[in-house]
């Protein structure tokens, strides 16, 4: 497997002993945890251990999995802190203007002006829309809201985010 991950969910413990395990999902497309999907597990130790989703329910904001391979406690208990991810070659396109948390990670910021202000170092959905923070220099970081009167441009393709700064964002 030397195609590059992406995280679709972390497990976070075991769920009853018939090897069900508790995800949290960190994916918008749920369809991710649909019996026959396959994923990777990807331990602390980076050992990839490739499933097939046997059975799967949404439960309390997290999805209830049975990997067809485990059908036991005792053999999925070392999963649990691991990540769920996913080749990219089974990647959802997306729809214009929307964009995967790693095409925006590391993009170069650069104000309308043609100022540059940083990287974009991580994503945030507080609720009614993300927040993308750019690492500035002297360790500070400014919040970027993913609004219309903010985000001007994005280029994931040259790795560039063109920006409105409103007032007070710098301060």
């Amino acid at each position: 497997m030397s195609e590059k991950l992406y995280t679709v969910g972390k497990i976070v413990n075991t769920h009853g002993i018939r090897g069900e395990l508790k995800i949290i999902p960190e994916t918008d497309f749920p369809e991710r945890f649909a019996k026959g999907s396959e994923l990777i597990i990807v331990d602390a130790h980076n050992k990839q251990t490739p499933v097939t989703v046997g059975t799967s329910r949404l439960h309390k904001n997290m999805y209830i999995v049975q990997f067809t391979q485990h059908s036991n406690i005792n053999d999925v208990e070392k999963f649990k802190g691991s990540l769920l991810k996913v080749e990219g070659k089974f990647q959802q396109p997306l729809e214009e203007g929307e964009y995967y948390y790693h095409e925006i990670i590391g993009c170069k910021v650069i104000t309308e002006e043609g100022e540059e202000l940083g990287l974009i170092k991580e994503v945030l959905t507080p609720g009614a829309n993300d927040v993308w923070v750019v690492a500035l220099p002297k360790g500070k970081e400014l919040l970027l809201p993913v609004i219309d009167d903010v985000i001007l441009d994005v280029n994931v393709a040259d790795k560039t985010i063109r920006v409105h700064v409103m007032e007070g964002l710098l301060e």
